[in-house]
C-alpha cells in the first residue's frame, strides 16, 4: 500500500520503520529533519501535509497535541487539502488528544470523503521499535479491519474500543493509571530509601509479590538508576493528565488522585524536568523529602 506518515519523533520513526520495512510505500513529512533511518528505508519526503495525503491510500499521524492534530489536518497545505472524495482514503490518528476534538475532527474528514480511526498508543520509546505496541482505537468497525494489518506492523494489543473518541477515552485512562502508579512508585521508594532500606533490594522484594507492576520493574529501576532520559516526557505526561482533568470537568466526575499525579509533573516542570522521562515525577517527592532514592 500507499503509506503516508506525519510526525516522525521519538515514537513516530520507529512505528514509520515498521511500515516500509514490511515492503509498503511511505510518503512522510515532519517539522524537523527526515531521520536518516526512514531515508535509507527508501521513505520519500514530501513538502507538506496535503502533498501526503495526495500519495498515500492510509495517512497516519503521531503528533504531540490536539493543537497540533488540528493543525495538520485542517491548516494550511493540511492532510484534508490533500483527499479527494470517492477515493476510500483513511486517516488514523495515533497522537494523544481530546476525545471531545476527535470526534469533531473524525466528523470533518468523514465529509471530505475519507474515513476516520483515532488509534493512541501505550508502550513507549521501546514498545514502538519493538512493534509491541497498545493500540486502542475508535471508529468504524469496517474501516478498523482495513487499516488492522497495518497496527500489527506497529503493535501486538489492538483493540476497537468503539466509535470514535472512545480510543482516546481510553489512553486517558490509561495515563491516568500510568501516572498514578508512577507516583507510588515513587513515594515507596522515597519512603524506603529515607528509612535506611537498599531501595534496588526493596525493589527486588516488592517484585516477588502482589505490589509487582510493570512501574515498578521498568521505571522504578530508572529512579535507582537515576536514568531519566526520556522515553515519555513528563511535559507529554502532564498534557494527558490535563486532559483528564479537562474531561472529569466536562462529564462532572472527580479525580482526586489524577490531580494530585499532575500537581507533582507540575513541580517537576517548574523545576527544568519538562523535557525528563515521566518516571522522573520521583524527583518532585525528592525535593519534599530532600532526600534521593538514589545517587547517579
Amino acid at each position: 500500500m500507499k503509506i503516508g506518515f506525519i510526525g516522525l519523533g521519538i515514537m513516530g520513526t520507529p512505528m514509520a520503520l515498521h511500515l516500509v520495512n514490511a515492503g509498503h510505500a511511505l510518503y512522510v513529512h515532519t517539522r524537523s529533519q527526515i531521520p536518516e533511518a526512514i531515508q535509507v528505508a527508501g521513505g520519500v519526503r514530501c513538502d507538506n501535509a496535503a502533498a501526503v495525503a495526495r500519495e498515500a491510500e492510509v495517512v497516519f499521524t503521531m503528533v504531540p497535541d490536539t493543537p497540533d492534530v488540528e493543525a495538520v489536518l485542517f491548516g494550511e497545505n493540511g492532510v484534508a487539502q490533500g483527499l479527494s472524495k470517492g477515493k476510500g482514503k483513511v486517516v488514523v490518528d495515533m497522537s494523544s488528544i481530546s476525545p471531545m476534538a476527535t470526534k469533531a475532527f473524525a466528523k470533518k474528514i468523514n465529509a471530505l470523503g475519507a474515513d476516520y480511526i483515532d488509534a493512541p498508543v501505550s508502550g513507549g520509546e521501546v514498545g514502538a521499535k519493538a512493534g509491541s505496541l497498545t493500540i486502542m482505537c475508535g471508529g468504524d468497525a469496517a474501516v478498523f479491519e482495513r487499516v488492522r494489518p497495518l497496527l500489527e506492523l506497529m503493535g501486538k494489543n489492538i483493540t476497537l474500543v468503539g466509535g470514535n473518541g472512545d480510543g482516546q477515552t481510553t489512553k486517558v485512562a490509561n495515563q491516568i493509571i500510568v501516572a498514578l502508579n508512577i507516583a507510588a512508585v515513587s513515594e515507596a521508594l522515597v519512603f524506603a530509601s529515607k528509612a535506611g532500606a537498599d531501595p534496588a533490594k526493596v525493589r527486588q522484594a516488592l517484585m516477588g509479590g502482589f505490589a509487582a507492576s510493570r512501574i515498578l520493574e521498568v521505571h522504578g529501576e530508572r529512579m535507582i538508576k537515576r536514568t531519566f532520559n526520556p522515553g515519555f516526557r513528563i511535559k507529554l505526561h502532564q498534557k494527558d493528565l490535563n486532559l483528564a482533568l479537562q474531561g472529569a470537568k466536562e462529564i462532572g466526575v472527580s479525580l482526586p488522585q489524577t490531580a494530585n499525579a499532575a500537581q507533582l509533573m507540575g513541580a517537576c516542570a517548574a523545576n527544568g524536568m519538562a523535557e525528563l522521562d515521566h518516571s522522573a515525577l520521583v524527583k518532585a517527592l525528592e525535593l519534599m523529602a530532600n532526600h534521593e532514592v538514589a545517587k547517579g
